[in-house]
């Protein structure tokens, strides 16, 4: 009798901890639906590169508890490399009053302070966040901004020297970026300073549309030995395959910032993997979401750069690349 009544104490506190447990796990959980607002400045919302860096950010978050629909709404918006729709969105995502957001580009953080300065933003894709005056240093960001940054300006002279590897006989080096982005004319001035020390001469082309490329596409096949840097910049991205299609028919070789370019029909990126960083970036989201200031978060810079060739369009230009120099690529398109 005392057996039964002692089995029947263990089993009511056994079921009494098991039904204790799932409270106590709720009590512990935001008493309200977290929101997270996504503006993508670049791509628009069917493009698959933009959809596989949002589906990093959610894995990502996922990873730390936060379940879309669960316990965090994400309003993500995409404006396609229009500026009146950036500026449209971040007003919009301003009035959602979201806990945090993540934007991509300093066109995009620039557009949401302006609607609302007091919202906590982490930033993904500015290469000089400092230079851009978003935050007071990269190890003490102050204010309400921190984030990722894909590169730094020193970039520039490695990709003159990656350009020169792939094709010896260039001379002339059209630089393609847009000079109302800081960081890309950060990293202009470091190409145009180290163009002597490699023989060549290099002139910036600044690019808004279409009609803008083709300009400088042409003056620079007018020019011997001529080829093309990619700084990254929303109308670079945005008309990538204008620039591809173009850089083929005018045998200019090319190189790019980010792996997609390779992979769509670049002839060679030096760059980090994007979608990585947009995994990353949930670690800031969450700990913004449990209390931290984003101004005592360190800006994080890359620690890994990937070199991918495109062995197809180097056939297309006539380019006959080293073979040590391929095994030294991180991916070789074939």
């Amino acid at each position: 009798m005392l057996f039964d009544q002692l089995k029947r104490r263990e089993f009511v506190t056994l079921l009494g901890g098991a039904t204790a447990w799932p409270l106590a796990a709720r009590a512990q959980q935001p008493d309200r639906m977290q929101r997270i607002g996504v503006l993508i400045a670049v791509e628009a919302q069917d493009d698959a590169i933009a959809q596989a860096r949002l589906a990093g950010f959610k894995e990502g978050l996922e990873k730390l508890g936060w379940k879309e629909g669960r316990n965090v709404r994400i309003d993500a918006r995409f404006a396609a490399g229009d500026h009146s729709r950036i500026q449209s969105y971040a007003a919009e995502l301003a009035r959602l009053k979201p806990d945090v957001t993540l934007a991509q580009t300093s066109v995009a953080v620039t557009a949401l302070l302006r609607e609302s300065p007091s919202l906590p933003l982490v930033f993904v894709q500015i290469n000089d966040p400092v230079d851009s005056g978003f935050v007071a240093s990269l190890a003490r960001p102050g204010g309400n901004i921190t984030g990722f940054t894909p590169a730094e300006s020193s970039m520039g002279a490695k990709m003159l020297e990656i350009l020169k590897d792939v094709a010896p006989h260039i001379s002339h080096v059209t630089v393609l970026l847009s000079l109302n982005q800081v960081p890309t004319v950060m990293a202009w001035r470091v190409i145009e300073a180290a163009a002597p020390t490699v023989a060549i001469h290099a002139v910036a082309a600044d690019i808004h549309e279409p009609a803008d490329i083709k300009r400088a596409l042409e003056t620079c096949a007018n020019q011997p030995g001529g080829g093309l840097i990619v700084l990254a910049s929303i109308p670079t991205i945005v008309h990538r395959k204008v620039i591809f299609e173009l850089a083929l028919r005018h045998s200019l070789p090319a190189v790019y910032t980010y792996s997609f370019h390779a992979r769509e029909g670049g002839l060679v990126s030096y760059g980090v993997e994007l979608v990585e960083q947009y995994r990353q970036a949930a670690s800031y989201v969450d700990r913004i979401l449990k209390g931290t200031k984003p101004g005592d978060l360190p800006v994080q810079q890359p620690t890994k750069f990937e070199l991918v060739i495109n062995l197809r369009t180097a056939k297309e230009l006539g380019l006959r690349i080293n073979r040590d120099y391929l095994l030294l690529a991180d991916e070789v398109i074939e």
